[in-house]
């Protein structure tokens, strides 16, 4: 019998069953509205006219809708030119982190060099450093070897965290190793293990992975504003910013609203596609 705060006894008190009840929606509805009213508000925003939105910020359409928002946001913000902009940023950064994310845990767990245990401390010692540390040497880098405003200096240093190798690490570690045994006497290679083997079972933590990359990339902010000046290759990120004290209120925030939907919708996407139970099941039989 599982235990809780509450024994079954109490819970089969109507009124103490009423209350608790109670308690956990008020507590669901607080943690929805904490979660999604700021996103609500913003879709609402986005097809309310500017005095409305000024006056009454909290009307539900005062004064009826203005859907000619999002067309307006979409040509004079150019939002379509940033757009596929942001879209070549977050996928050439989830591809590179996920090849080193990938390639390194696998190399940490399941090949283990012989020094693989310093390299381990090595990449968890760079938890450590602060990311803003780091920033002066990395653009003086990306100056000296010409990157700048390409998409390639957003996209190499974007491998560089340690956070998804470890995370890759330790999930390859957990991976039954008999799998890898009966590969390696059927005569697969390293490569070959790596990508009939490994990968396969792998996708809960390639789409924990592919998550974190594509909205890391698609929110970044201040390294494509160091690295990306000209306003023709900068994501939404960074030029919706600039263009705010330029146009009106509504047409901004719809604007605004365009850029958040992308990533919510890529986070279903991701989820449905990958961060399904049992990756692991039928992997060892007999």
């Amino acid at each position: 019998m599982s235990r809780g705060l509450i024994s079954p006894s109490e819970w089969a008190t109507p009124t103490t069953r009423r209350v608790l009840r109670g308690a956990q929606a008020l507590l669901l509805g607080g943690l929805l509205l904490a979660g999604l009213g700021p996103v609500l508000w913003l879709a609402k925003a986005a097809v309310t006219p500017t005095q409305d939105t000024l006056r009454t910020p909290l009307s539900v359409f005062p004064n009826g809708l203005d859907l000619a928002n999002l067309a307006t946001a979409w040509t004079r913000v150019e939002i379509d030119e940033h757009f596929s902009n942001t879209v070549a940023l977050a996928a050439g950064s989830w591809l590179v982190q996920l090849v080193v994310a990938t390639t390194a845990g696998y190399a940490l767990a399941v090949l283990r060099p012989r020094y693989g245990g310093l390299v381990t401390g090595v990449v968890l010692g760079t938890l450590f450093v602060p990311s803003i540390v780091l920033l002066v040497p990395l653009y003086l880098t990306v100056v000296d070897t010409g990157m700048i405003n390409t998409f390639w200096a957003v996209w190499l240093p974007s491998g560089a965290g340690a956070f998804n190798v470890v995370l890759v690490q330790r999930f390859f570690a957990g991976l039954p190793r008999e799998v890898f045994e009966a590969a390696r006497v059927d005569g697969a290679g390293p490569f070959r293990i790596f990508w009939s083997v490994v990968l396969p079972l792998s996708r809960p933590i390639i789409g924990v992975v592919s998550v974190f990359a594509v909205v890391a990339g698609w929110k970044d902010f201040l390294w494509p504003l160091l690295v990306l000046p000209d306003p023709a290759v900068q994501p939404l990120s960074v030029r919706l910013p600039a263009l705010q004290r330029y146009v009106e209120l509504d047409v901004f925030l719809a604007a605004l609203a365009i850029s958040t939907v992308i990533p919510v919708a890529l986070f279903l996407v991701f989820q449905r596609l990958f961060l399904r139970g049992g990756a692991l099941e039928g992997a060892v039989k007999g």
